[in-house]
């Protein structure tokens, strides 16, 4: 347990998401070009919806990734309200912007691909109107982090709603399920077999990989300014920034 102590700490940290972040990046983009190849090109067209479906390989990514991010969110709030790690409530801010930007995202295209398959770019049935909640529950977060000037007291505000707000992504997930929607069912289960050709869905995961890739390194590039933000005065941060450590505020 002590190699977590260890680098639960923002000093310790920090120069290690330095390192890793680039590398995430590197990847995302990476996996990206694959998946995007696989989706575009390699893949055949739908006999259903004709080319309209490609779609699906920013769309369903950005969906699990909106869905996924939150969770990681709550998990963090736990851990700050539980042991009091000022890590955990900085990954918790870091990750926020992520998760809001590819939930709109999912929105975003979701509407696009609903005009040639539903006729409407928009219907208020349970998994939209349940994702569309998420992406108020992001904003939420961040507007009430941006409100309280003491960052201690935000974090445990924002970590409540992190806290409370999860259990709107079951709801989101099993919405097909438990109500009569225009929105299709998962093509991806753990408990049945694929609904897609293998080279849909292989394009499909490296997209949702490459989307995955990309949330770690913004998270740890956004958590370096955090954790600049708020150890302005600590001096092991003039050692690894010299005198621009004496940019930002002190928490």
């Amino acid at each position: 347990m002590a190699w977590i102590y260890r680098y639960a700490s923002p000093a310790t940290f920090y120069p290690v998401a330095g390192v890793l972040a680039p590398w995430f990046m590197a990847a995302a983009a990476l996996l990206a070009g694959l998946g995007l190849y696989i989706g575009l090109i390699a893949a055949p067209t739908d006999f259903q919806q004709g080319d309209a479906y490609r779609i699906i390989y920013v769309h369903v990514p950005a969906a699990w990734m909106s869905m996924l991010i939150y969770i990681v969110m709550a998990i963090y709030a736990v851990l700050y309200l539980t042991f009091n790690t000022r890590l955990s409530a900085m990954m918790m801010n870091a990750l926020a912007p992520t998760g809001a930007m590819f939930t709109f995202l999912a929105l975003w295209t979701g509407a696009l691909w609903g005009r040639p398959t539903w006729g409407t770019y928009w219907v208020w049935d349970a998994r939209l109107t349940s994702e569309l909640i998420l992406l108020f529950l992001y904003f939420g977060f961040m507007a009430l982090n941006a409100a309280i000037e003491d960052a201690r007291r935000a974090d445990k505000a924002a970590a409540l709603v992190a806290i409370v707000g999860v259990v709107n992504v079951p709801i989101i997930y099993f919405s097909v399920q438990w109500w009569n929607t225009l929105h299709q069912g998962a093509s991806v289960s753990m408990t049945a077999s694929p609904k897609m050709a293998s080279i849909m869905l292989s394009g499909m995961l490296v997209m949702g990989l490459a989307a995955w890739m990309y949330a770690i390194g913004a998270a740890l590039k956004r958590v370096q300014t955090i954790i600049v933000e708020r150890e302005v005065g600590a001096d092991w941060l003039r050692r690894h920034l010299g005198d621009n450590a004496q940019v930002g505020r002190v928490a």
